[in-house]
């Protein structure tokens, strides 16, 4: 039975994080975007709000709440700054969600119960600076010395680079008879041998850090081994299909956004006489983002559903990310175009959603790769 009523946590979980993002975010969002500042103060808050371990049970620290809460949260706040829900979903669903999976009671004691709570901050590392979308493309490596695992290479790409605590990262731990072993650890920024690169100036997301890491024969206790080893490619995969997810819910709540702000634009500007939001073409532009938007958030709980009942999400998390990723920068570029000049500045905040809304298209999967994936699972 297909049920659309949300539940009383559900519309509260919502009702709060529109509240946060209002509040707390939209005051300084043009400034976090220009000047590239990390928003500390408001991660700090949404730690306290149970916003960065949403998924995580009590007993680790966490809210406890299912997937479609988390996605209404999401939402919310992207739909005020798209680089503050990165940093979130980041954490709770590619980092927490790791360990909550497959972590050990030791590392879940240790690590999972600070990032749930948000006094610690997670960043996930897989991608090389040779790799692009072949994820298994890796140099990076992992040695056995003793009771510990010696890592030397490089990561880039990483979100969360700067202001983590904590990284999930993914290695070669056995690289013989042509095959790659990936395996998973927990490395705690605190160990030796770790640099941190300069913080990457992008064309969106400005007020999340992005930068290359450094591992220099870093010394990780073997007790920091997530799963067994060789498990690492499986659980970087499983852990990037509930991720798109989150993606997926950035890019309706950008989409949302724009649509709010076109609305709002068009029933104020007046030209040749009468308001534009009477003219013909601004209405089918408006009448095609709130369609779209619509049909892509449905799109995302159909998976977040799926995923709370512990159904296979695979296909449907990479449709709600290609298609939301989609109609967030056709919805944007709209949005633009219907302010005119005045979208293309920086006071009125909308060009910084046609900046923000690529990268979703991009992270955790391209397009192509979606389609890919896509096509796999409805073609066998």
């Amino acid at each position: 039975m297909i049920n659309f009523n949300l539940t009383e946590e559900q519309i509260m979980v919502q009702k709060t994080a529109f509240d946060f993002a209002k509040n707390s975010l939209e005051p300084g969002v043009i400034e976090r975007d220009e000047k590239s500042l990390f928003p500390k103060e408001q991660i700090r808050e949404m730690g306290e709000l149970g916003f960065m371990g949403m998924m995580v049970p009590e007993k680790w620290g966490g809210s406890g709440m299912d997937t479609l809460s988390f996605v209404l949260a999401i939402e919310e706040i992207a739909s005020v700054e798209l680089a503050t829900s990165t940093i979130m979903s980041v954490n709770n669903s590619l980092v927490c969600q790791v360990l909550d999976d497959w972590g050990t009671d030791f590392q879940k004691n240790k690590y999972l119960k600070n990032l749930s709570r948000g006094i610690k901050l997670g960043a996930y590392s897989l991608s090389e600076p040779q790799s692009g979308s072949d994820a298994s493309n890796m140099k990076t490596t992992a040695e056995k010395v003793g009771n510990s695992f010696i890592i030397n290479g490089v990561k880039n790409w990483v979100t969360n680079g700067q202001t983590s605590d904590i990284i999930i990262l993914f290695c070669l731990t056995n690289k013989s008879s042509g095959s790659n072993e990936i395996s998973a650890f927990i490395v705690d920024k605190q160990f030796e041998g770790i640099s941190v690169g300069k913080k990457e100036d992008k064309l969106g997301l400005r007020a999340s850090d992005t930068c290359e890491l450094y591992f220099e024969n870093c010394k990780v206790p073997e007790e920091n081994l997530i799963g067994s080893l060789g498990d690492g490619f499986k659980i970087a995969m499983k852990t990037l299909g509930g991720g798109r997810i989150g993606i997926a819910s950035q890019a309706v709540g950008l989409s949302r956004s724009a649509l709010e702000k076109a609305i709002k634009y068009s029933k104020e500007r007046e030209q040749f006489g009468k308001k534009i939001s009477e003219f013909g073409s601004i209405k089918n532009k408006i009448a095609e983002m709130a369609m779209n938007t619509e049909a892509a958030r449905l799109l995302v709980w159909k998976a977040a559903y799926l995923k709370d009942n512990n159904k296979n999400f695979n296909k449907e998390s990479s449709m709600a990310k290609l298609f939301s990723s989609k109609i967030a920068m056709s919805s944007a570029s709209e949005c633009v175009q219907i302010h005119g000049g005045y979208g293309y500045i920086q006071e009125y905040g909308v060009e910084r959603l046609m900046r923000d809304a690529k990268i979703t298209e991009i992270y955790e999967g391209t397009s192509e790769i979606q389609r890919l994936v896509i096509s796999r699972e409805v073609i066998k």
